[in-house]
């Protein structure tokens, strides 16, 4: 069963491989010039801070300028509306500008998962029309300290830019993947504390696992409410024992999901460990030496906690 599911697999990417150059072909030298008259061109399209859709277009010279515009999103019997605003250039040409928030949770359009068709509604009157939006040429990467957010913030979600085989824009909406995200970490001279949210699953009487070489440390959790939790790192029995120092992991247990690493990973910066650097402290735990704790986050945004002992307890147990 295994060997033909790879088999599908190869024989999907050779397909589409394929499949793309003629995609493009078809659309550049077919579909786009024979609906350029009746279709709005965008010259700019993104999705900015992972969940809001900014867009600009010029509209086709057949249309005039409209007393309103909306722009509809709509997937099967499912529609929502956004504002639009279309105004007049000194040139004569029409332009739209839109930027729409997606996702309830961020208090924006409720899209649930799936592809969503998008075009411009414009009405003077009586009179109305429903504009197509062409998207040319598809959002390229751009440099600097920051990239474009993949995941919403908020939810986890995914929204994407595409479009179809005749150019037609449309937004992709994907679900959230399961993943543990840091949210706070408190760290003082008595402990240290970890507050995150679970994202993309449920979780039935869940736990927090501290790992290192050889050892295992398990936690309960507290629960703060939509989906957030609270973990207190149990620093009194991390202390190093062979080594000057051990780094521990986290992760996130739950009895009907996967174990998932904690981690930073909803973020727009190139350089995570930079950025979001943290510094060591000297935590005294009840009843024990003191401890030099850094709580960091690993390249590839995984949560670590490393320990060592203190220079002054190391010289004394000699």
């Amino acid at each position: 069963m295994i060997p033909r599911r790879r088999h599908l697999a190869v024989v999907r990417r050779r397909f589409a491989a394929r499949a793309v150059p003629l995609r493009s072909w078809l659309m550049q030298r077919i579909f786009l010039p024979m609906r350029s008259p009746r279709a709005a061109r965008l010259l700019y399209a993104a999705v900015l801070d992972g969940q809001t859709v900014n867009l600009h277009a010029q509209l086709p010279r057949s249309i005039a300028l409209p007393e309103h515009a909306t722009l509809v999103l709509q997937r099967g019997r499912r529609r929502c509306e956004g504002p639009a605003r279309v105004y007049e250039e000194r040139d004569g040409r029409l332009l739209m500008d839109a930027a729409i928030l997606l996702g309830s949770e961020a208090g924006g359009l409720p899209v649930d998962d799936g592809r969503w068709k998008v075009v411009l509604s414009t009405r003077s009157g009586r009179r109305s029309n429903r504009i197509p939006l062409l998207l040319v040429e598809p959002p390229q990467p751009y440099g600097g300290p920051t990239m474009p957010m993949a995941v919403s913030p908020v939810s986890g979600r995914r929204y994407r830019l595409g479009r179809t085989v005749t150019g037609n824009l449309r937004v992709v909406v994907s679900p959230a993947r399961a993943s543990a995200e840091v949210m706070k970490v408190d760290l003082s001279h008595t402990g240290l504390v970890v507050d995150f949210r679970v994202l993309g699953t449920r979780a039935t009487e869940p736990w927090a696992e501290f790992t290192a070489t050889g050892r295992k440390i398990e936690r309960p959790l507290i629960d703060l409410g939509d989906g957030v939790w609270r973990t207190i790192v149990p620093l009194d029995e991390m202390a190093p024992r062979r080594r000057a120092t051990e780094h521990w992991d986290v992760a996130f247990c739950s009895a009907d999901t996967r174990t998932m690493r904690l981690g930073r990973r909803l973020h727009d910066v190139r350089n995570p460990l930079r950025v979001f650097a943290m510094n060591q402290a000297s935590v005294a735990p009840q009843g024990h030496p003191p401890l030099l704790v850094h709580p960091r986050y690993t390249p590839a945004g995984n949560f670590r906690v490393s320990c060592s002992r203190m220079p002054e307890a190391g010289r004394r147990l000699r």
